[in-house]
């Protein structure tokens, strides 16, 4: 029998508590629920109202993975559904928006990483968010990626915009900014011409080209992700790597400190003393005094 737990007043089904999901840690589906359960206060405001796209792995990160953009068979008429005129299939779709506890221990139940629209349900051609996914390709690291983290930081406050800054929760960083005032096409524009401007400041560096055959030893600065129908990684989400990596918010200290990769490695056991100590160092994300128009 699948044990049914209430939570906030819904009844959700939460199924196969002891089947390992992580082998390399021995992490469990049970763990991995409750990782979630203790982020939340924390990763729900991140996805508030924008539509969710899952990356499922319900047998562990070696077996089979599979994206899930409509609503999955089964979901409960409780769960907050939303029509999204652009989806990452390109036309309309109907997705999940998770706006509470109970939708996201049911998510969670599926064994998803979280995935977000740079805009919300309710106003699909605006932006409000820039991101670039910095990804580096062996044998550069993260610490070369923060070296461009580092670079773009500066570079988009002399524009006007704050950067913030997580692990990838895979080999890499992502930048994010809150912005107003620009469609999601208007920030892709702005993020590619920095994309470019960084290759040309750090040539030996930086490649702003998808080309594979261009990456090896390079950051590649994927700028691609501003554009309506992609999505990027929500901020504390469980990753479907070897072991239970989260894509983790981190300093601009830890960012400049950084001399190895294992430094910006964070697993699901380290978040709720980095929360402890740092709260939800995106936060500003979600203040919408701090959102700047692009120049």
């Amino acid at each position: 029998m699948t044990p049914i737990t209430e939570v906030e007043g819904r009844r959700v089904a939460l199924s196969n508590l002891e089947k390992v999901i992580y082998p390399e840690t021995g992490f469990t589906k049970g763990e991995l629920l409750h990782y979630y359960a203790t982020t939340a206060g924390a990763l729900l405001p991140h996805l508030r109202d924008r539509a969710v796209s899952f990356l499922r792995y319900p047998d562990g990160p070696e077996g089979q993975l599979f994206f899930t953009k409509n609503v999955p068979p089964g979901t409960p008429d409780w769960v907050t559904t939303a029509k999204v005129p652009r989806s990452s299939s390109g036309g309309p779709a109907r997705m999940v928006v998770v706006q509470d506890l109970p939708s996201l221990m049911w998510a969670a139940n599926l064994v998803t990483e979280f995935h977000t629209h740079q805009w919300l349900v309710q106003s699909p051609d605006t932006a409000d968010r820039l991101v670039f996914d910095l990804d580096p390709g062996a044998p550069a690291t993260v610490v070369d990626c923060c070296e461009v983290a580092l670079w773009l930081r500066e570079r988009l406050a002399a524009d006007g915009i704050e950067a913030l800054v997580k692990t990838a929760g895979s080999k890499g960083l992502h930048l994010l900014a809150a912005v107003r005032g620009s469609s999601p096409e208007q920030t892709s524009e702005y993020a590619k011409a920095l994309a470019v401007e960084a290759e040309r400041a750090m040539p030996r560096l930086v490649v702003h080209r998808m080309t594979k055959s261009l990456r090896p030893g390079k950051v590649f600065v994927d700028w691609s992700q501003n554009a309506a129908r992609k999505t990027t990684a929500a901020p504390y989400t469980l990753r479907a790597r070897a072991a239970p990596l989260v894509s983790a918010p981190v300093t601009w200290e830890e960012v400049e400190e950084c001399d190895s990769p294992g430094r910006l490695e964070f697993l699901a056991d380290d978040m709720a003393a980095r929360l402890r100590d740092h709260g939800d160092l995106l936060a500003p994300l979600l203040d919408p005094a701090t959102a700047a128009p692009l120049p």
